[in-house]
């Protein structure tokens, strides 16, 4: 996991060990691919690592949970794909829905055949589904995460395909998720100069 940051992920023990492996082994069959470092890897999981890195930058002290949780977080994705819904707002909230009870269950099987009991398989899974965003600290780090690594892996390609207004009210909309750590570090990300530009004009109209 790598990270400039210090994190408790090595007390875990060897059930934390055989969990990631069988997750990051689930993940690297995605026959997508995302280009990070100049290097095509298996889209979910780079994704996982890079989530992961994320919340070890916001939360070094976090949870055996959440850890596990930011990295199944999108385990499988490629087998629930959104063409299997109705085309249209109603089809993508219910794929979203649908997707998050997926992933919660991917993960569950795997935490429960490394030898995880089911009150820490369910913590997983709530952190996976997002509840108790907004007052749970350790499900809006994960959500601070998700924001963070958006930026890190979408934002440019989706900027140079969409008019400046429309992607300062997309940066303005995950901005209002975010913790005001989530936020500092948002202000940090490497993006290309018309990029950064939307993203400081968001950060600044969300802290107005």
């Amino acid at each position: 996991m790598a990270s400039s940051s210090t994190s408790n992920t090595g007390t875990f023990g060897d059930r934390f060990v055989a969990a990631i492996t069988a997750i990051d082994a689930a993940n690297a069959a995605d026959p997508n691919t995302l280009h990070v470092g100049g290097i095509s890897r298996p889209k979910e999981l780079a994704h996982a690592e890079m989530l992961t890195a994320r919340v070890n930058q916001l939360r070094p002290e976090a949870s055996e949970q959440l850890f596990l949780a930011a990295r199944a977080h999108h385990i499988r994705r490629w087998a629930h794909p959104r063409s299997s819904f109705q085309t249209g707002r109603n089809g993508y909230l219910l794929w979203r829905k649908e997707q998050r009870e997926f992933h919660a269950n991917e993960t569950r099987t795997i935490l429960l055949a490394v030898g995880y009991d089911e009150e820490i398989a369910d913590r997983v899974s709530e952190i996976i589904q997002k509840r108790g965003l907004g007052q749970d600290e350790e499900v809006q780090a994960f959500e601070d995460g998700l924001c963070l690594v958006f930026l890190e892996t979408q934002f440019d390609d989706l900027s140079a395909r969409t008019e400046r207004s429309k992607m300062v009210e997309i940066a303005c909309k995950t901005f209002r998720k975010m913790s005001p750590k989530g936020l500092k570090a948002a202000g940090t990300v490497k993006l290309s100069e018309g990029s950064s530009s939307i993203v400081q004009e968001a950060l600044e109209r969300t802290s107005d």
